[in-house]
């Protein structure tokens, strides 16, 4: 059994994978907040220049 229990303490295979999915997390992340940050500034810009135009 301590065998067992001290070659799963050893295995590094699933923390690898965590890690990978954290950063992929926290690239989406960062990923929506530019796009929502940049579809306002887009959203104010048509509408400056449709009203320009009328």
């Amino acid at each position: 059994m301590k065998t067992i229990v001290a070659r799963f303490v050893k295995d590094q295979s699933g923390a690898t994978a965590i890690e990978y999915g954290l950063i992929a997390a926290g690239i989406s992340v960062a990923i929506i907040a530019v796009v929502q940050g940049l579809g306002s500034n887009l959203k104010n810009t048509f509408t400056s220049v449709s009203t320009a135009l009328k």
